[in-house]
């Protein structure tokens, strides 16, 4: 089965990825942030404690 990732809206150039993470309490968190896969858009996103944020900065964690 192939799927059709949705390209991104702001730079036309790109495709939205999906990422996932862990909650506090270790349970997963299925598509958290969804991220252009060009570095020149940087566009994102993102679910934090149930609310949407859009276009906060993407960088490495320090954890």
């Amino acid at each position: 089965m192939e799927v059709k990732l949705p390209d991104c809206r702001k730079c036309n150039n790109g495709v939205l990825i999906p990422l996932s993470d862990y909650g506090r309490d270790g349970a997963p968190i299925t598509f958290k942030a969804w991220v252009c896969t060009n570095p020149i858009c940087g566009f994102n996103v993102r679910i934090d404690n149930g609310e949407i944020s859009l276009g906060k900065m993407v960088g490495q964690s320090q954890k």
